[in-house]
């Protein structure tokens, strides 16, 4: 599946950036969001498309252990892996940020990518659940992935978990809802985002820009 637009340069495998097929997740919002960036969008299944992408974006909806067992079955962590090693970024988006991380309170066992030190934890106390809706970002200061995003701004959530870095240097926004959780995280050219970029209005899509020029520069 292909958006052709002029504005980014083009990824080895032929598009600006690659979006991983791996069953869960509403893709086709994610591929359309991209798209209205100036972005040609690939959305493979294909490990040797995937391996040589330039930039890869890792949606994610529904179960931590559902979502890895896709990942795995469909044969894409090494090529994604692969694709790292050679240099490419990476943007997990909602259980995609979820599972750059090592392990899930949701699914005991399932080891995660682990490209990011740290656990994934259910939202406790007498909070409903799941945090739905709008609700701020903050702490981010002067990280790339929030260039010419105000401090404060709002995006949209729907989850029943949240990433809880190991590392402080890998908070790269946090939010507010009963616990302080990282609502971004990222180290290197991999990063994540827990809300949806699709459905959070301009916030969303300069996200999303903002993505796609870090593939074109050194930061």
């Amino acid at each position: 599946m292909f958006l052709r637009r002029r504005g980014h340069s083009l990824t080895e495998s032929g598009a600006d950036v690659v979006v991983v097929d791996h069953g869960a997740g509403n893709l086709a919002s994610v591929v359309r969001a991209l798209g209205r960036q100036g972005a040609e969008v690939e959305l493979t299944s294909d490990p040797a498309r995937i391996a040589a992408a330039r930039r890869l974006v890792l949606p994610g909806d529904g179960h931590f252990g559902e979502a890895m067992r896709a990942l795995r079955g469909r044969a894409l962590e090494a090529p994604l892996r692969s694709a790292l090693d050679s240099g490419a970024w990476l943007l997990g988006i909602c259980v995609g940020l979820q599972m750059l991380f090592s392990e899930s309170d949701e699914a005991p066992g399932v080891r995660g990518l682990g490209l990011l030190p740290g656990r994934v934890r259910r939202f406790g106390g007498r909070l409903r659940v799941p945090h739905i809706g709008w609700n701020q970002l903050e702490g981010f200061g002067e990280a790339a992935l929030f260039r010419g995003i105000p401090e404060g701004g709002y995006a949209y959530f729907l989850h029943s978990f949240y990433a809880d870095p190991a590392e402080g240097r890998d908070w790269m926004a946090a939010t507010e809802y009963g616990v302080r959780f990282a609502s971004a995280a990222g180290n290197g050219r991999v990063f994540g985002i827990q809300f949806h970029p699709e459905k959070s209005g301009r916030l969303g899509a300069r996200v999303l820009s903002n993505f796609l020029a870090l593939g074109g520069e050194e930061n």
